[in-house]
C-alpha cells in the first residue's frame, strides 16, 4: 500500500519519541429500547487476567474475523484512566503523529512528519502504509495520508490558525467541504473527541455513539484503537458533545476495544474500523446520557453523506464540531473498497462518523462509514471504509463486549 499518515492529533511530541457487491438496500439495526435487554447475553467464552487487578475477568466470545482487547474493566483501572487525562493533557493534544512509524523513524523536528516509505511489495503481503505498485490499467496512485500537522505550538493547546478561518454555518449546507456545525441536534451529543495513548504518545481522534443493545457502543477508525499490526491504544476515553474544552456529558472509558482481523493483521485500509464498548458513568450507560445514531451495513454506494469530526490541524483547532457533506464515490485508484467525499477536515477528525439519510433539523442519521485517510495529492477528498459484513460482525461483537 502507499505511504500513510494518520488523521489523528498527538500530544507532547517535543519530548522525544523512542468484495461482494452491495445489497440494494441497507440493513439497519432497530433502535435500542429505553433500557437493557431483558434476557442475558451468552456466557463468556473465557477468563483473562486483568493487569493490576489480580483477578480473572470474563471476555465475551467474538465471531471469526474480529479481534478484541481488554481495556479498563475494574473501577480502579477506570479511575486511573480518568486521572491520566488532566485538562492540561487534553489541551496539549496537537496535530501530527505516525502511530506505527514514529518510534522507528525517530524524533520529529520543526513539526514536520516523514511519510512511511518502503519498497513495493505484492498486494496481499504488503504491511500497512507501504507503497503498492498500481495495476497496469490504472494511473499510478499518489500516496495516501492521514495528514500530519504543522505550524502548531508544542507548548499549549491553541492553534496558531484559529477555526475562525472557516465561518460557522447558520444553515447546514447540502454540500460543503468543511464548516462549523451550528444547527444543534442529536449529532452534537453523539459525536465526540477520543483521547488515547499509543506507544507512549498521546493522541486525539473523533468518534460517534451508535444505538446498540447494551447502549455502550462507540464507532471510530481502526487506527484510533489499534496501530494496525502494532499495539492497542491505552487510556482510551470518549468525550461526547465536546465543545471548546467542555465535557458536558462526562468522560467514558473503554472496557473493551475491537477491530476487524484484516486491520489487526495487516493494516488493511478497507477495514480501518474500530468499535469500543465503554463503561457506564455513575451507573448511566452512554445511550442513556446522549442517545445514539442508527448504524447500517451493506448500504447502497454513492449516497450523499454528512461527515463530522473535530479536526485539529489548521485552519481548525480541534475545539469545535466541524462537518462536510456531499455525494460519495469509489476510490478512483482502486486501492481500497472505501468511498470518498469532498472534505477539508484535517488531523484529529479520524474516526468521525459519516451519516447517511441525515436530517439537519434533528441531527439524526445512519452511520455508514468513518473518516479514515486522504491521498497526498488530493487533500480535499476524505475516504472512509465501506460498512459491509465485516463491520456488521464487528458491531455484533461490540454489543456483547
Amino acid at each position: 500500500m502507499t505511504p500513510i499518515l494518520p488523521l489523528i492529533a498527538a500530544a507532547s511530541l517535543i519530548t522525544g519519541l523512542a468484495g461482494a457487491a452491495p445489497a440494494a438496500s441497507a440493513r439497519v439495526l432497530p433502535p435500542a429500547g429505553s433500557g437493557l435487554p431483558a434476557t442475558p447475553f451468552s456466557p463468556p467464552a473465557a477468563l483473562v487476567p486483568v493487569a493490576g487487578a489480580g483477578v480473572l475477568q470474563p471476555v465475551a466470545s467474538v465471531p471469526a474475523g474480529v479481534v478484541q482487547h481488554v481495556a479498563a474493566l475494574t473501577e480502579a483501572e477506570q479511575r486511573r484512566v480518568l486521572a491520566y487525562w488532566t485538562p492540561r493533557r487534553m489541551a496539549r493534544a496537537l496535530p501530527g503523529g505516525l502511530l506505527g512509524s514514529v518510534a522507528r523513524l525517530g524524533g520529529l523536528g520543526s513539526g514536520d512528519l516523514p511519510l512511511r516509505i518502503a519498497a513495493a511489495r505484492p498486494p496481499h503481503t504488503r504491511p500497512p502504509g507501504h507503497t503498492r505498485p498500481p495495476a497496469p490499467s490504472r494511473p499510478a496512485a499518489p500516496p495516501r495520508e492521514r495528514p500530519a500537522g504543522q505550524g502548531r505550538s508544542t507548548t499549549g493547546g491553541a492553534s496558531t490558525a484559529p477555526v475562525a478561518a472557516r465561518p460557522a454555518a447558520r444553515t447546514p449546507g447540502v454540500s460543503t467541504s468543511g464548516a462549523r456545525w451550528a444547527a444543534g441536534g442529536a449529532v452534537t451529543r453523539t459525536t465526540g473527541r477520543v483521547f488515547l495513548t499509543m506507544r507512549g504518545v498521546d493522541y486525539v481522534c473523533s468518534a460517534g455513539a451508535v444505538r446498540s443493545r447494551t447502549m455502550d457502543v462507540v464507532v471510530t477508525a481502526g487506527h484510533c484503537v489499534k496501530d494496525g499490526r502494532g499495539p492497542w491504544a491505552e487510556n482510551w476515553t470518549f468525550v461526547p458533545g465536546y465543545e471548546a474544552g467542555e465535557r458536558p456529558f462526562g468522560v467514558f472509558t473503554a472496557r473493551r476495544t475491537l477491530v476487524p482481523e484484516p486491520w489487526s493483521a495487516k493494516g488493511d485500509d478497507s477495514h480501518d474500523i474500530g468499535m469500543v464498548a465503554v463503561n457506564p458513568v455513575d451507573g448511566r450507560h452512554l445511550g442513556h446520557v446522549v442517545g445514539g445514531q442508527e448504524i447500517a451495513f451493506d448500504a447502497p454506494r454513492g449516497e450523499r453523506a454528512f461527515g463530522f469530526g473535530f479536526p485539529a490541524d489548521p485552519p481548525y483547532d480541534g475545539e469545535h464540531l466541524i462537518y462536510c457533506s456531499g455525494a460519495t464515490h469509489a476510490d478512483p485508484h482502486g486501492q481500497t473498497r472505501d468511498q470518498g467525499m469532498r472534505c477539508d477536515l484535517t488531523a484529529g477528525s479520524s474516526g468521525g462518523p459519516w451519516l447517511s439519510s441525515f436530517d439537519p433539523a434533528t441531527g439524526q442519521g445512519v452511520v455508514t462509514s468513518v473518516s479514515s485517510f486522504k491521498y497526498s495529492d488530493d487533500p480535499r477528498t476524505m475516504y472512509g471504509p465501506y460498512f459491509g459484513d465485516q463491520a456488521r460482525r464487528l458491531f455484533e461483537a461490540a454489543q456483547r463486549a
